[in-house]
């Protein structure tokens, strides 16, 4: 006669055979970048997710150093350089001199560029989530975001 695993052997036979969190955040991510960035060009709107986050802090924010927007994004310096040459140049920033520091320089949305946000990508962005939320019941998507937060804020917490 067989005998059946010992529960421990069972609970991490299950674990194995589901996806990690960190699998599943990675591929929650994923699919939310593509569905934003799908979204915006149904749209006629030419943005990465990367450039749609950063004139969503822009929006968010108002104007700030490009070192500000960068750490808010979680982008490199460089990085953060080419993103706003990309969105200068399709007129939705610009930066402009501090006017207490004359060497640092203010990003801050054009008023096309605020317009864009508030007609256009906004709803994008919107419409994606709600999506990506359909199947859970308002109390559900509230503890998603407390469960989320906390795994977050434990991550962060260095003690």
């Amino acid at each position: 006669m067989k005998q059946s695993p010992h529960p421990a052997e069972s609970a991490s036979l299950d674990t194995m055979s589901a996806p990690s969190l960190g699998v599943l955040l990675t591929l929650v991510r994923s699919e939310l970048v593509r569905a934003v960035e799908a979204e915006l060009a149904s749209q006629g709107l030419d943005l990465s997710f990367t450039q749609y986050l950063i004139l969503k802090k822009a929006q968010q924010l108002g104007p700030l150093s490009a070192t500000e927007l960068a750490r808010a994004v979680e982008l490199d310096g460089g990085a953060m350089t080419r993103q706003l040459d990309h969105l200068e140049r399709k007129g939705y920033l610009r930066r402009s001199p501090h006017a207490q520091d004359r060497r640092t320089l203010r990003i801050e949305l054009t008023d096309a560029g605020s317009r864009m946000w508030q007609d256009t990508a906004l709803a994008c962005g919107n419409r994606v989530m709600v999506a990506a939320q359909r199947s859970l019941e308002p109390t559900e998507q509230t503890q998603l975001c407390n469960y989320l937060e906390r795994v977050l804020h434990a991550l962060r917490d260095k003690n």
